[in-house]
């Protein structure tokens, strides 16, 4: 039995469905918060349990005969390592004999703010003794593509991540190295796999890339991390995490979000999405 945390959020649906192309759905386990919204998992055959990362009661029986176990990070930051150390200690209990964790790339040494919850999560599962795989996610190509339509119409593209080269790859393509892992014949514990894109490339490069697809002109303009944060704060979000985004832009600078190690590939066999491709799938919609 594999079991997947987070399961009706976007990564956990891209592993499900990922691992549906080997794996029958009877042998896999959608635990989630709220089991209202995962009728559509029930119907295919894959049980539904209740899991609740702030509600430590409900992960024994979302575990219980679990074999393996993908814990997704929890969304809640600054919450994360009480939620996260949870689940390992009901995952220990309830017997699972692997279990597979969404860290940060290159989080031990990791200059970004996101990452000290991630370090946190991995001394615990250390800690545990559990045998776990560590799956050290780096930037979704979906994070900056979100502010497609802003920058089409203003025709710029804003960050804080100066010519820092981005190593980013779809959720998708990080769901695949996933459920690569969870399959694998190969005893995964004590693996550290630092999951990036094949390619990389600075933000002035995907604005180029952006502007050459629309037909429209569009610019990078970088801004102080303050700056940036401010801008962010304006338009909505908050100031918490208006602060992280400017940080991992920060970082970026910094190269903290580039990987020339092409790890998904050696996981899934496969070339991760190019920006050419995921920048004309955006504008598709």
């Amino acid at each position: 039995m594999i079991a997947i945390t987070g399961a009706t959020g976007q990564l956990g649906r891209l592993v499900i469905d990922a691992l549906l192309a080997s794996v029958p759905a009877s042998q896999i386990v959608a635990a989630v918060r709220n089991p209202a919204k995962a009728a559509d998992l029930a119907a295919k055959g894959i049980a539904v349990r209740e899991a609740d990362y702030s509600k430590p009661e409900t992960l024994a029986g979302a575990f219980a005969g679990v074999d393996k176990l993908l814990l997704i990070s929890s969304s809640e930051v600054g919450q994360r390592t009480a939620q996260h150390t949870a689940v390992i200690d009901a995952a220990k209990a309830a017997g699972v004999k692997l279990l597979a964790y969404t860290s940060l790339l290159h989080a031990d040494t990791s200059p970004l703010a996101l990452a000290a919850e991630h370090v946190a999560t991995e001394q615990a599962l250390k800690a545990s003794g559990l045998p776990h795989v560590l799956l050290r996610n780096g930037w979704y190509v979906e994070n900056y593509l979100l502010a497609l339509p802003t920058a089409l119409e203003h025709g710029a593209l804003l960050g804080a991540a100066g010519e820092g080269r981005i190593s980013a790859a779809s959720r998708a393509d990080y769901a695949a190295a996933a459920a690569a892992v969870l399959t694998s014949a190969e005893d995964q514990a004590g693996r550290v796999h630092e999951l990036a894109g094949d390619e990389s490339y600075s933000l002035a490069e995907l604005a180029a890339e952006i502007a050459a697809q629309a037909g429209k002109p569009v610019v990078y303009n970088n801004l102080p991390e303050a700056a940036y944060k401010d801008v962010l704060v304006s338009v909505g979000l908050p100031e918490g995490f208006a602060a992280l985004l400017a940080d991992s832009d920060a970082g970026a600078a910094k190269g903290a979000l580039f990987d020339g190690g092409k790890g998904i590939g050696a996981l899934t066999g496969k070339a991760t999405v190019t920006v050419k491709a995921a920048v004309a799938a955006a504008l598709k919609g």
